[in-house]
């Protein structure tokens, strides 16, 4: 199985810099405008699965406890950013990294090139147990997709883009400037029509030209047992719709899970909290509590303190990439001291005192008092 730390060269506990620059370097060795080796591709695609993972805190947390078959369990899509494809590399410096692009690639990006559609973030609230044991659920959400009145080409239909008269269709323009030392020409973008080398004379009238429309959409996603808060499910081509023909972006679903009032979650355990009373702590019982698959009945060991723990073993959180292992629900017990007694319980708890202390509560109480006159 390979290991994305290895395939970046980078120790377990890098920081997202040092991924970075790991990250091109090996993207100017690797990439198929520079390397001509078989698998150079290949590696690439690797380096962009690596890189893609470890740069996202909730995915590389997943990756670390439980390998790429968490990824997918957990909902991600493991097939990496260059999966359908990359451009040159000037295009990806860009891209991941504002504009830090190296010198290499063809110098010219062609308009006309089919272009990836936008990802999207849709964010959606869930209930505790739903986080815990999983579901299916509807979403709804607007994206760009493809104009079918006009397949994308922005032109109405029983017409077609014709070619930009400025630019003559090559997309650039040439200025010449003369100088004492020469002429000087500069080659720039045809601003009539952005470089395509095409104008739409007559627009379709479902998108304007641009080819795309906004549309609702309505799709039902798997959440897996054992997600948290904040975790991320990326459905793929779910986003906007690609330009000429390119590939749709993917939609990234962020879960916020709603705070449970009586669960507290931490990793694959949860926490509730057990009042017990003196006697019960003393001498022990068996009660019933409440636990995420219902009802149990748990041992309450006789001399038990305040503070101490009941674990049920199992009864927690799922694994992710193994649901069928799960973590603990770990009981905190809290002894509590009663404040309103039947006088036949009042009795009861003045033998204790007498048989514990030897001396009557009223006389303790007594000293007490007496103390604080007597140090006044």
């Amino acid at each position: 199985m390979t290991d994305y730390y290895d395939i970046l060269g980078v120790a377990k506990d890098a920081t997202k810099d040092e991924i970075k620059s790991a990250f091109r370097k090996m993207a100017r060795k690797y990439h198929p405008d520079v390397n001509k080796a078989p698998d150079a591709e290949q590696k690439f695609k690797e380096l962009g699965k690596a890189y893609e993972t470890l740069m996202d805190d909730n995915k590389r947390t997943t990756y670390d406890r439980f390998g790429e078959d968490g990824l997918r369990n957990a909902g991600f899509d493991t097939g990496g950013p260059f999966a359908s494809g990359f451009g040159d590399l000037n295009d990806i410096f860009n891209s991941f990294f504002g504009g830090m692009g190296f010198g290499f690639g063809t110098g010219h990006h062609d308009p006309n090139a089919p272009q990836r559609g936008d990802d999207l973030r849709l964010d959606i609230e869930i209930e505790f147990e739903q986080a815990i044991f999983g579901t299916n659920k509807e979403i709804k959400f607007d994206h760009l997709e493809t104009c079918m009145e006009c397949n994308g080409t922005g032109a109405a239909k029983g017409s077609k883009p014709v070619n930009c008269k400025t630019c003559g269709g090559t997309g650039q323009v040439k200025t010449v400037t003369r100088t004492p030392l020469g002429a000087f020409t500069q080659i720039s973008v045809c601003p009539d029509c952005q470089g395509t080398g095409q104008k739409i004379e007559t627009p379709c009238p479902a998108c304007k030209g641009y080819g795309r429309i906004e549309k609702e959409k309505k799709i039902e996603i798997k959440i897996p047992a054992g997600v948290d808060n904040m975790s991320k499910i990326r459905v793929a081509r779910e986003g906007d719709a690609g330009i000429n023909g390119g590939n749709a972006g993917d939609l990234f679903v962020v879960l916020h899970v709603k705070p449970s009032k009586y669960y507290q979650r931490d990793g694959l355990n949860v926490y509730t909290m057990l009042d017990i009373s003196p006697a019960q702590a003393v001498l022990g019982d068996e009660v019933i509590i409440k636990s995420l698959d219902g009802e149990q009945r748990i041992q309450i060991q006789a001399g038990i303190q305040s503070g101490d723990t009941i674990k049920i073993k199992g009864a927690g959180v799922p694994i992710i990439s193994r649901p069928s292992q799960r973590g603990d629900h770990i009981i905190v017990v809290n002894v509590k001291t009663p404040t309103q007694l039947s006088e036949e319980e009042k009795s009861l708890y003045r033998r204790i005192f007498e048989l514990n202390t030897g001396k009557k509560p009223q006389e303790s109480l007594m000293s007490k008092v007496k103390g604080v006159f007597n140090n006044a």
